[in-house]
């Protein structure tokens, strides 16, 4: 085939025939190899070692939804890297939070982008955000038989619904069950602590602003007691990662207005270490 492409300069028919509007069903049927599930990896004895995202947050508020990331990976008990990307756009109106296996989680990630993109060049309209959750779900289902080796990967996804006018947050496990999350949800090795601080502070009428505090303290609380996740580092001028989707579509705060925020945390929480308190009634 590669060949007779490069004698005549054209690509094989395959390629030119209208067919599916998965890109991932187009690349099993063309080259199933480059699938990261489908991948062979050699006899493995004992822990596979290899870089590990942490912690994601999402919290929907009137008029969208914020999803953020911390910055630490790890690798056993050693930090791989302290300030890797966690938190992508999959496109105009929704993006991907990454947990698990760091290297198979962006390519998925990559992939994801390229699937939504693929379809709505061949239908010539964009998924509904149900439908991008339902793709999603179907690639990290088609990972199983790598997670079940130790190479797991467990996004959280998010994005604003134009049909519905709200944002929504979708849950999954290794297998691609997805879960609808209702106000906010965190997952990663964080996420339990995570999740507890934002169950005492969310409110649904919370502002954009407020959600954005929230999702920052929320990683705060995490970095406190969980080892894996990276809390603000102020002296290399790391901060979490904090997006915002909304009608006007998906927007990354910039190291600016993610510093501000993270700073003012750390100044109020030398008064009060462990955070804002929740009202007991």
């Amino acid at each position: 085939m590669e060949a007779n492409t490069r004698s005549t300069g054209r690509l094989p028919a395959a390629f030119l025939t209208p067919g599916s509007s998965s890109f991932m069903d187009f690349l099993s049927d063309q080259s199933p190899g480059m699938l990261p599930g489908n991948r062979q990896l050699p006899p493995m004895k004992g822990v596979v070692e290899a870089p590990h995202g942490t912690t994601i947050v999402a919290a929907t508020f009137p008029g969208g939804v914020v999803l953020a990331g911390d910055r630490r990976a790890t690798m056993g008990n050693m930090i791989a890297q302290r300030d890797i990307e966690k938190v992508f756009p999959a496109d105009e109106y929704s993006a991907v939070g990454i947990a698990g296996t760091a290297g198979l989680a962006v390519e998925m990630v990559k992939l994801f982008q390229l699937e939504l993109e693929h379809f709505e060049k061949v239908e010539g309209a964009t998924l509904s955000l149900e439908g991008k959750a339902n793709r999603l779900s179907t690639m990290i289902r088609s990972n199983l038989a790598m997670a079940m080796q130790g190479l797991a990967v467990v996004p959280l996804f998010a994005g604003f619904d134009v049909d519905r006018e709200k944002g929504r947050i979708f849950s999954y496990d290794v297998t691609g069950g997805r879960s609808e999350e209702n106000g906010y949800a965190a997952t990663g090795s964080g996420s339990v602590f995570a999740r507890g601080s934002m169950k005492k502070l969310y409110r649904n009428d919370l502002t954009e602003e407020q959600t954005l505090t929230l999702v920052v303290q929320a990683l705060y609380d995490a970095a406190d007691d969980d080892s894996a996740t990276g809390g603000p580092d102020v002296a290399r001028r790391i901060y979490p990662i904090v997006t915002v989707i909304t009608d006007e579509g998906f927007r990354r705060l910039d190291d600016t207005e993610s510093s501000e925020i993270a700073r003012a945390i750390l100044e109020r929480r030398l008064e009060q270490p462990d955070g804002p308190r929740a009202a007991l009634l």
